[in-house]
């Protein structure tokens, strides 16, 4: 079993936000608008709570911060919006709508909480699909601003900023942060906590699409397991040869559902816990153990252990089995577990004075 990074169980792991004044050079620039989006109401003007939302491949996810930077709210639910892209290249009907009555939740939330400006985001499902204005322009118009449609290294960078932002003293840099999502994995590596990494990539491999590309079995049988673990390990060696950046971190920083998933299961969490989550230490064996663990079980079994909600159990062996081999490859004993993220990147942005125009772009001369 790992443990918290610096802090005893069950301590709550919040720190305060960086000032505005540290992150108004810090923060990434604003994705591509999505086709679709022009109908999209203005913004209300005034600058008071602010909020982000990442309209994933597995996941729909909400932060509201004060002008402080103090979160007022966090909510996530698992909409699937990425199902069976990888194959098809389009959205699913029933996936946009499950996201759309999730969007519908969150504008009411935010309505709640007198949000005053946005930042909406689309990542790997609606980068890979063919008929993404299926969603952007209703999501436009039901949350009141258009989705930006970030490319790879702009969600690494992003996920990169917010997840350092508050790493604790014992953290050494430089870090690697690793954003396992559901239809691509980010990797950014710097070590100015805060900052634009001084390099971010995003890898097509995720836990939805490796599930799907190779485990169609369930339980997946050992050969799949094998296939997968083979692909990985080429798709981190070939971004390591790009990248020889990424070979030289000394920590690694874990983030988003599969990361925090294994966290609680490590800790036989049923019910999440973010004190006991954020910052914990996952060890590598921890991670091979809940591998096999739930590799020889059923989607319908995993979805009865701690920390695997039933909607997340069919990815979890796909999204475990990208961690265990990045960790393998890389040579990292531990994973520091962070519940920052790319939300947290984003509404830093707004907090900082709001991203870049339209089409201005990361500038941050991160690697091709």
């Amino acid at each position: 079993m790992g443990s918290l990074a610096g802090r005893p169980l069950g301590r709550p792991a919040w720190e305060p936000a960086p000032s505005v004044e540290h992150l108004q050079q810090a923060t990434p620039g604003k994705g591509t608008p999505c086709p679709g989006d022009a109908s999209a109401p203005p913004q209300e003007a005034e600058r008071g709570n602010v909020a982000a939302i990442d309209c994933g491949t597995l996941s729909t996810r909400l932060l509201v911060c004060s002008p402080q930077g103090t979160a007022l709210a966090r909510h996530a639910r698992i909409t699937g919006l990425g199902e069976g892209v990888d194959a098809s290249g389009h959205l699913k009907p029933e996936a946009v709508k499950r996201a759309l009555s999730v969007l519908s939740e969150y504008r009411g939330i935010m309505d709640q909480l007198k949000v005053g400006r946005v930042r909406m985001v689309g990542t790997s499902a609606l980068r890979d699909s063919a008929n993404r204005g299926a969603f952007c322009l209703p999501a436009s118009q039901v949350v009141g601003t258009e989705v930006e449609l970030l490319s790879g290294d702009q969600e690494a960078a992003l996920s990169f900023v917010g997840a350092t932002a508050s790493l604790a003293e014992d953290t050494p840099p430089p870090w690697l942060v690793v954003d396992i999502g559901g239809g691509s994995t980010e990797l950014a590596v710097g070590g100015s906590a805060g900052q634009p990494p001084d390099y971010a990539r995003s890898l097509n491999l995720g836990c939805v699409r490796v599930s799907e590309r190779f485990l169609r079995t369930d339980p997946p049988a050992p050969v799949e397991l094998d296939r997968a673990s083979r692909w990985l390990h080429s798709q981190f060696a070939h971004a390591r040869a790009s990248a020889p950046a990424l070979g030289g971190a000394v920590t690694l920083v874990g983030l988003a559902g599969t990361v925090s998933a294994l966290a609680c299961y490590d800790q036989g969490l049923y019910a999440y816990q973010r004190q006991a989550v954020h910052h914990y230490r996952l060890s590598r064996l921890a991670v091979e153990k809940a591998l096999t663990e739930l590799a020889g079980l059923a989607s319908s079994d995993r979805a009865s252990r701690p920390g695997i909600e039933p909607a997340r159990a069919a990815a979890i062996v796909g999204g475990a089995l990208v961690l265990a081999t990045l960790m393998s490859h890389f040579g990292f004993d531990e994973c520091i577990v962070s519940e920052a993220d790319i939300l947290d990147g984003l509404a830093l942005s707004l907090l900082a004075g709001g991203p870049a125009p339209p089409g201005a772009g990361l500038g941050l001369g991160l690697g091709a």
